[in-house]
């Protein structure tokens, strides 16, 4: 775009511009970029004292990977994929449910179903297993 105004752009295009540039940035955060290769069995995510029975905390993984882990009874312990289905934002955990914040899918903390679209996939599983106090991947 050519500015018509020997001075400068106008208000008018600077505005115009600047929307642009943050629905482009908006629209990289949820691209989905690439996926953090999946955790190697045997990495330490979170002590299990950290999540309360019925909680969920989020975690990263030593090569990236967004994780939801959740403390379903004392001795089991749920982890899922943190990356939304429908356009890779990540999700966390609002009331009962693993919430995404771009478009307001929900997810079933326990196993990842949709519970809300616009999400059709479930959240995908990340093995996890209880080791000396901490929930480590299997």
């Amino acid at each position: 775009m050519v500015c018509a105004h020997p001075h400068g752009p106008s208000r008018r295009q600077v505005l115009t511009w600047a929307g642009a540039g943050a629905a482009a940035l908006t629209l990289a955060a949820c691209s989905g970029e690439e996926d953090a290769p999946p955790p190697e069995a045997g990495e330490r995510l979170v002590g299990l004292e950290e999540i309360p029975v019925g909680e969920s905390v989020g975690v990263r993984t030593r090569k990236g990977a967004e994780v939801v882990v959740t403390r379903v009874t004392e001795e089991e312990v749920v982890a899922l994929s943190a990356v939304c289905t429908h356009q890779g934002c990540t999700v966390r955990r609002e009331t009962t449910d693993l919430a995404c914040p771009c478009h307001g899918s929900r997810f079933d903390p326990t196993d990842g179903t949709v519970v809300q679209g616009p999400a059709e996939e479930p959240l995908p599983r990340v093995k996890v297993r209880i080791e000396s106090g901490a929930v480590v991947t299997a």
